[in-house]
């Protein structure tokens, strides 16, 4: 990013996907596009900056460097991953402008002009609620005004509820832990998790499997 250099990006990518491709890996846990908040943000060398712009239009080019090569991108964290600090109880305090022309912007110019195929979730909460289990974002957002199509997984062990995490529109949780299956189980049993998510979910994994 410090480059400005468009080509420098999609070169870039293009040589993650061939070292992946070249170790039997599919899936690149990149590119990240949230903004620096806090200077010692053990992350911070994952990202492109603070410019939402700049952010994006590297990690568009990213991006396509990636998934030229056959490998599946990932846009990550959703959203305002800004700080490490406590990261799994961090709650960003945003008004609604400052999201949008800021923390989301990134997302949606890399997201609508790379067309990545996967999207991930964060640990972090946006005004009190975890944004894996926010559907105002990932599915009112995400897939609905910008027109996403593909996979959304979660960060690691994000979130309270696995059930909460799959009915905001998470199609997949990582790594998968036995509680969480206890509690899909359990909720689908008893109706609090319809068929029609998890039905859903699967078809996207899949359509994610053939992709890579």
């Amino acid at each position: 990013a410090a480059s400005w250099n468009k080509n420098l990006a999609e070169k870039t990518g293009a040589m993650y996907a061939q070292e992946w491709r070249a170790r039997g890996i599919h899936f690149l846990l990149a590119p990240g596009v949230n903004n620096y908040r806090a200077s010692k943000g053990a992350r911070n060398f994952e990202y492109f900056g603070e410019d939402p712009y700049l952010s994006s239009e590297t990690a568009k080019q990213y991006i396509l460097g990636v998934q030229d090569k056959g490998v599946i991108a990932t846009v990550k964290h959703f959203a305002a991953n800004n700080q490490e600090t406590n990261r799994n109880a961090n709650d960003s305090r945003i008004s609604q402008r400052a999201l949008r022309e800021l923390y989301l912007r990134g997302f949606e110019l890399a997201t609508k002009i790379g067309n990545p195929w996967t999207v991930m979730t964060a640990y972090n909460s946006i005004n009190g609620k975890p944004t894996c289990e926010d559907s105002s974002l990932t599915e009112t957002i995400l897939r609905n005004e910008w027109g996403f199509k593909g996979l959304v997984v979660s960060d690691w062990n994000a979130g309270k509820s696995a059930t909460a995490s799959m009915l905001a529109g998470n199609d997949m949780l990582q790594p998968g832990q036995d509680s969480q299956y206890k509690e899909l189980m359990i909720n689908v049993t008893n109706g609090k998790l319809p068929m029609t998510i998890l039905d859903r979910n699967v078809k996207r994994i899949l359509q994610f499997i053939v992709k890579s």
